[in-house]
């Protein structure tokens, strides 16, 4: 099969495998409402969804209240929190999401996810979901800088032992797409997320998606690259 020509491929979470956008704005609002704060509008959480999240707090606070980030992600947190425990919480998985995670397991390529996320709330998620049983590794928000820096990505490859043109990231926005730039792995965007398919482009994805369908004709075509 043609993912057998990547050893590991790593996959975004929010805007990639999961459709997160709603809960994520909702709970940034309150955040910053809770701090007396104007909620940022939907577009502008959208743009820094894939940071970190004291990275993009700090990319949508008002400058004169830049001392308020550490308090402002320990609300989101709190608020986050309360939602996703809520019998009514819906944050549905983009469709195709098992059938591809589960047809690249049975080739060779290990499967990983590299987030802004941290660890515990992508275990919720993951638990939620189902998705657990893909994934030989995870890399979070507390394993090293925010995303579009390559440190995560640089861990994952150490761990499993591969090189960078064995490794591909599966990703939506621009930060994926420059993290595995900066690591001289693959990038493959997909359109479905938070950032348009000509930035993902322009940021270094070799090709973007339209549904998961097409990724094994897309990793027939990177097969064939030299």
């Amino acid at each position: 099969m043609a993912e057998a020509a990547l050893k590991l491929i790593m996959f975004d979470f929010d805007g990639t495998l999961v459709d997160s956008q709603h809960s994520i704005v909702a709970a940034m609002g309150a955040a910053f409402e809770g701090e007396g704060l104007a909620a940022p509008g939907h577009e502008k959480v959208r743009r820094v969804v894939g940071l970190n999240l004291e990275s993009a707090i700090d990319a949508l606070v008002p400058r004169e209240a830049r001392s308020a980030v550490d308090t402002l992600a320990a609300r989101y947190r709190e608020t986050f929190f309360k939602m996703r425990t809520a019998e009514d919480f819906h944050e549905p998985l983009f469709p195709g999401v098992h059938e591809i995670l589960g047809a690249l397991q049975q080739g060779e390529s290990l499967l990983g996810i590299a987030t802004g996320k941290n660890r515990r709330g992508l275990l919720a998620s993951m638990e939620r979901h189902g998705l657990a049983g893909y994934f030989t590794l995870l890399k979070t928000a507390d394993d090293g800088p925010s995303k579009p820096h390559p440190e995560i990505l640089r861990q994952a490859m150490a761990e499993i032992g591969v090189g960078p043109r064995d490794t591909m990231v599966v990703g939506d926005t621009t930060y994926d797409m420059i993290m595995a730039r900066n690591a001289q792995a693959w990038a493959l965007g997909v359109s479905w997320g938070y950032h348009p398919p000509e930035e993902l482009t322009a940021a270094g994805a070799f090709n973007v998606l339209t549904s998961f369908d097409e990724l094994h004709p897309a990793l027939a075509v990177l097969e064939q690259a030299p």
